[in-house]
């Protein structure tokens, strides 16, 4: 194997360090987060609660593809840098009173590095810019879902997100005109991983998926990555077990290892060069390798 071979499977191994890092990011932020009160629902037990985030998930992906289809695309940037900013502003809340005493300089610290994270996504999306913050946005998202459902609760959203995303792009294809209408604006919502070492995000973008063209990088969503760091940090709360290095428990670790193995099953179909559903191997991956680490522990 010569190196051109070697340098073309990089970006494989690439995107499972990704993943790695924002699990264990989720993690190491899910005790801050608790800390901080940060939670998305009263209680983590509600089979109602993934019917509520499914609910506001749908309306949203409704909403931008009407701005989408209406050529809004200025209304769209707007929408999301403020989704991105308010995410940041919960993130950098978990993460600053680790460092700076309650009071107002607590407060200005968080809305600052909230403002900068998000200008700096915005006035320089090179790729590594993206996949840098990405980490930190995708591990705070994580750890707040994370720490607010419980397991089972979940493994429902996660198999109803699964099944979405499998219509959405080979069925309905929705989520392919979003992605296009996403990666157009070079919104920074997504992974952005390069086949080439001189290439920018900034000068060519990505091109338009399902053409059959040959593309200078990878992408995968920022919510392939979130979903089964929800379940990681869930079994990591809401289970028993020892907690190795202080940090997960079997049932965290298992999911760890589930969400590894989805994700390269995901790119063996990736290598055909056509869009693919990202959730249906990653969560199936995930919840499988959870429910093994449960087992193990004898469902404790």
């Amino acid at each position: 194997m010569d190196t051109s071979d070697v340098k073309k499977y990089i970006p494989f191994l690439v995107m499972p360090a990704i993943l790695v890092i924002v699990e264990l990011g989720s993690l190491a932020l899910s005790l801050p987060v608790q800390a901080a009160g940060l939670a998305a629902f009263q209680d983590p037990q509600s089979l109602a609660d993934p019917l509520i985030f499914i609910a506001i998930l749908l309306g949203f992906t409704a909403f931008l593809l009407v701005l989408i289809r209406y050529g809004k695309k200025n209304v769209i940037a707007w929408v999301i840098g403020l989704s991105i900013f308010l995410t940041f502003v919960y993130t950098f809340a978990a993460i600053v009173p680790l460092f700076v005493g309650p009071g107002d300089a607590e407060i200005a610290a968080m809305l600052a590095l909230a403002v900068a994270a998000t200008v700096l996504l915005y006035k320089y999306p090179e790729w590594y810019v993206i996949d840098a913050l990405g980490i930190l946005l995708a591990a705070g998202v994580a750890s707040i879902f994370g720490v607010s459902l419980g397991t089972i609760p979940v493994i429902v959203l996660l198999v109803i997100l699964a099944v979405y995303d499998a219509i959405s792009v080979y069925k309905t294809k929705h989520m392919i005109t979003l992605a296009e209408g996403v990666i157009d604006l070079k919104t920074p919502i997504l992974f952005v991983i390069p086949k080439k070492r001189d290439y920018s995000f900034i000068k060519e973008g990505i091109g338009k998926l399902g053409d059959g063209g040959e593309r200078s990088a990878f992408i995968i969503g920022m919510g392939d990555m979130i979903m089964p760091s929800v379940l990681v940090v869930s079994a990591n709360v809401f289970t028993g077990g020892v907690k190795y290095f202080g940090l997960f428990n079997l049932p965290a670790l298992g999911a760890m290892i589930g969400s590894i193995a989805g994700l390269v099953v995901l790119l063996h179909f990736v290598m055909s060069g056509r869009p693919q559903a990202g959730l249906p191997p990653l969560n199936g991956g995930t919840i499988l390798g959870f429910f093994i680490g449960w087992a193990l522990i004898g469902f404790a």
